[in-house]
């Protein structure tokens, strides 16, 4: 006769492992939900060029890329790697900032004179995914290489939000699109041109460009009431003016 006691004990063990599982799936979720919730930041920034601001003011769309040409290898490498262990045939993405503007975001992201900055609402942009099976979204988290070595296991899911600590004051957050059998290098969503709150020209362009360029924004179907700027980050009269008070 089978021991039914001990049967018993094997199925309430392989229950209770599950249910240990669960829980801990569940803390991750949670955790996740938290950050997300925890954002705080209304509005945030996507830096770019002017033939993809135009682009994306005429089709009113906003477009992933591939990340296989980042500028940082180590990003590029985690990329890749999240596409190889999820065995998908296409990872995008949709890189922004919640900082303010920064000499540094021009400098890498935007430089030239046809760089411009576009500010989005953020709940207003980030509601064109929600419920998208496809998409991931979540701040950026930045890691010490020693912290990193401490780690028994990496969250697969992670890697496409992790960077090295240096970049930490870039403050990105970021929209991954993960295709599983279609093959893309982009991929564009339909936009509401009501969530772009200001376009800032790059403090680069020349002042007599300036003008006739923000005409030309303007002139865009639907347009018209975006605020468009230019940036005096390198080139601010106001700044100037407070050598004025120098004493000797």
């Amino acid at each position: 006769m089978p021991n039914i006691v001990g049967w018993g004990d094997h199925i309430a063990r392989g229950i209770f492992s599950q249910l240990i599982e669960i829980a801990k799936y569940d803390e991750q979720k949670r955790a996740l939900l938290v950050r997300q919730a925890n954002m705080g930041v209304e509005r945030f920034r996507r830096y770019t060029n002017l033939a993809a601001a135009i682009h994306m003011l005429r089709t009113k769309s906003i477009t992933l890329l591939n990340p296989a040409t980042c500028d940082d290898t180590n990003d590029a490498y985690y990329m890749a790697e999240y596409k190889r262990l999820k065995r998908a045939n296409t990872v995008l993405a949709l890189c922004f900032t919640e900082s303010e503007e920064k000499y540094h975001h021009w400098r890498v992201f935007s430089h030239g004179s046809d760089g411009v900055c576009i500010e989005f609402d953020k709940p207003q942009l980030l509601s064109t995914w929600v419920g998208n099976p496809m998409i991931k979204m979540d701040l950026v988290s930045y890691e010490l290489i020693k912290d990193m070595r401490t780690r028994v296991a990496i969250d697969v899911e992670r890697l496409p939000f992790l960077k090295r600590h240096p970049y930490k004051d870039e403050r990105e957050f970021r929209v991954i699109y993960v295709g599983m059998n279609d093959t893309l290098e982009t991929k564009s969503y339909p936009i509401a041109l009501e969530c772009i709150k200001r376009i800032t020209l790059s403090p680069w362009m020349s002042r007599s460009l300036s003008g006739p360029v923000k005409d030309t924004l303007k002139s865009i179907p639907d347009c018209s009431p975006i605020r468009i700027y230019q940036s005096t980050l390198v080139d601010n009269e106001a700044w100037k003016a407070f050598t004025a008070r120098a004493e000797l």
